[in-house]
């Protein structure tokens, strides 16, 4: 067989497995060591995995994973997310949908100083389903406002698939992390219009809240500076170019430990909790990087990356359509695997034909992170809908992902936007 026919063989192989629930990175390595020792020799495949995992494992950028990730983790067991919920349904909860919006507002802050979509909906479902629910919220516009919102963790800095994509293209974290700032702001603000217009044609779905006094809605906002604090001293340090995003990582961890202490928030068991899912999220992200280095040497022996590059550069058609076609493969992987692990999968692939093409790859990198956002609350896979399944049990799924669809909208709208307005996402970098 040619290397090429192998290489299909692979991917086949993969996509099929992924549909087994496997670890997708054990999947990858296994593939990969496979596919390689097959075209080469299995030494050379040995050789080549055992020094791409030292690689990956002793990584200094990849120190800035754990970092966020557990600036994160403090952040939600020392309740900074139920106080930035307050502050934001004491100002908006008493119009239609005013706790749904609340939510959103909750969630762009928690991403602010988390980066991890699952972890976003986790903490605000949490948060937000009771609270909804007490004030008969119906459970679709409750549940999917959840997951919609929770994946803003992986577009509002810091992200960690900003922080992959960065790495394997060798792109400024940096300025990715700047280039998610308005894209992630203009999301925010159509996903509470469409809650606006969701409720004005049902007001049923999100009735009125309590209307609270200035007094108590200002009162509210000291719940929010140490979030503001720590957002700025991260993002302005980065943009300022004082620290590099491994000293960031490391910086909000320390200040979002300091706060928690400080106020007296959290609790041993709720420290120890928060290094334990540090280490498995870490541990998880690290084996998904190891994975698809090792499958990257293997699709490039097979040729395979180029060939897609050549005949897609080869194509008869304008730059624009072959962009919204590559867009329209992140759309479909995205329904069936994992926002990080395709990312992983595809770059290779479509990373040379973006630069081929003349497109700037921050506003790429920026792009494939709002599809890939949309992958994670769409059917089959909808990873955000089984997490705010978990919490919400009492939902059925069909309700969660009817109640996504509103959000769903409001994602394509925004990244249709950035394709004829790619200033959106390069206007703040190019200050730097």
């Amino acid at each position: 067989m040619t290397p090429t026919t192998i290489g299909l063989i692979g991917i086949a192989a993969l996509f099929l497995l992924i549909f087994s629930r496997l670890p997708v990175g054990y999947l990858m390595a296994v593939i990969g060591i496979v596919g390689f020792g097959t075209i080469v020799s299995f030494d050379a495949a040995l050789n080549l995995t055992a020094r791409d995992v030292f690689s990956v494992f002793s990584s200094y950028n990849l120190t800035v994973i754990p970092l966020f990730v557990f600036m994160g983790q403090i952040a939600f067991h020392s309740g900074i997310s139920s106080r930035l919920f307050d502050a934001a349904y004491r100002f908006v909860g008493h119009i239609p949908g005013g706790l749904a919006i609340a939510t959103i507002g909750a969630c762009a802050g928690f991403s602010a100083i988390c980066g991890s979509t699952n972890a976003t909906a986790a903490t605000m479902g949490a948060a937000t389903l009771p609270e909804m629910k007490r004030y008969n919220y119906k459970p679709e516009l409750a549940t999917g406002v959840v997951a919609a919102g929770g994946s803003l963790g992986i577009l509002i800095p810091p992200s960690v698939v900003f922080i992959v994509y960065g790495i394997l293209t060798e792109q400024s974290i940096g300025e990715l992390f700047v280039a998610g700032l308005l894209p992630g702001l203009l999301l925010c603000v159509l996903m509470v219009a469409s809650i606006l217009i969701w409720t004005r044609m049902r007001p049923d779905l999100g009735p009125k809240g309590e209307k609270f006094t200035l007094r108590q809605k200002l009162a509210s906002l000291s719940g929010l500076i140490e979030t503001l604090v720590i957002f700025v001293l991260v993002m302005g340090g980065l943009f300022k170019g004082i620290f590099t995003p491994t000293e960031a990582g490391g910086i909000g961890a320390f200040c979002t430990l300091a706060v928690a202490l400080i106020r007296r928030n959290l609790s041993m068991e709720g420290f120890v909790q928060a290094l334990f899912e540090t280490t498995r999220i870490t541990c998880m992200i690290l084996v998904i990087v190891a994975g698809a280095t090792i499958f990257s040497r293997f699709m490039a022996v097979t040729r395979i990356p180029f060939d897609i590059a050549g005949w897609i550069t080869a194509l008869d058609m304008s730059p624009a359509m072959i962009m919204c076609l590559i867009i329209g493969v992140y759309f479909l992987g995205g329904c069936f695997i994992d926002a990080l692990a395709l990312v992983m999968l595809t770059i290779p692939i479509f990373y040379p034909v973006i630069l081929e093409l003349g497109y700037d790859p921050i506003w790429f990198g920026v792009v494939i992170v709002l599809v890939t956002q949309i992958g994670v609350i769409t059917p089959p896979v909808g990873v955000n809908v089984y997490v705010v399944s978990g919490v919400a049990r009492d939902v059925p799924l069909n309700t969660i992902f009817k109640g996504v669809v509103p959000m769903l909208i409001a994602m394509i709208i925004t990244t249709l936007l950035l394709i004829p307005f790619p200033q959106i996402a390069l206007y703040l970098p190019s200050l730097l």
